[in-house]
């Protein structure tokens, strides 16, 4: 479908799938008065509302959040962070979802007690959105002052609306990107989902 077509016509087709989601597109609205610098609305949100609307489910179905990503390196703390969660949450009462905010900025300070692999500090959002565990989740959305839209999909669209999960081993370890495809698929099982490189057993 829209995986075959030009990428000026997968955008156009990215806009308006996306637009269907009526939660995703308040989230894009209110996000937008934040101020917040070099924003994005990321991740399963965007791609597994273009899931839902390619196999004929309801927009939000399967969603579990609507992760915002914001880049600021002028202050560190945890305070700082929690001080725009705090504005956020008053900003998106009243939303049927649970909106995640987190400075892009602060990433390497917690990530490896997390996910048990050290990280280093990111250079803006979008190099963030670089390090998702699949290629398919590296995908970002924010409207500009103009009222268009700014996409950031640096392995393009293809693989979102053909339903393909590719790995993306530059961070996130094996066992991260097994996990959530293993929950994706149950969600959406028309899934394709590629091995981590070196294994042969799927």
């Amino acid at each position: 479908m829209f995986g075959r077509l030009p990428l000026v016509e997968q955008l156009d087709g990215l806009r308006s799938v996306l637009s269907r989601n009526e939660v995703l597109t308040d989230v894009l609205t209110r996000t937008a008065t934040l101020g917040l610098p070099d924003w994005y609305v990321t991740a399963g949100c965007l791609f597994q509302t273009v899931w839902n609307v390619v196999t004929d489910r309801p927009p939000a179905h399967g969603i579990k959040d609507y992760d915002i990503f914001y880049f600021d390196d002028a202050d560190l703390s945890w305070e700082a962070e929690d001080a725009v969660i705090k504005v956020g949450q008053k900003v998106f009462a009243g939303l049927p979802a649970e909106v995640e905010i987190r400075n892009e900025a602060r990433v390497h300070l917690w990530y490896e007690q997390k996910f048990g692999v050290p990280c280093r500090p990111h250079g803006s959002t979008e190099a963030a959105i670089d390090s998702f565990a699949a290629t398919t989740c590296c995908l970002g959305v924010r409207l500009n002052p103009d009222g268009g839209w700014r996409v950031y999909a640096p392995h393009g669209l293809s693989d979102v609306f053909d339903l393909v999960l590719r790995p993306n081993p530059v961070l996130a370890p094996r066992e991260v990107y097994e996990a959530k495809a293993a929950r994706w698929q149950a969600i959406w099982p028309e899934l394709t989902v590629l091995p981590w490189p070196g294994r042969c057993d799927r």
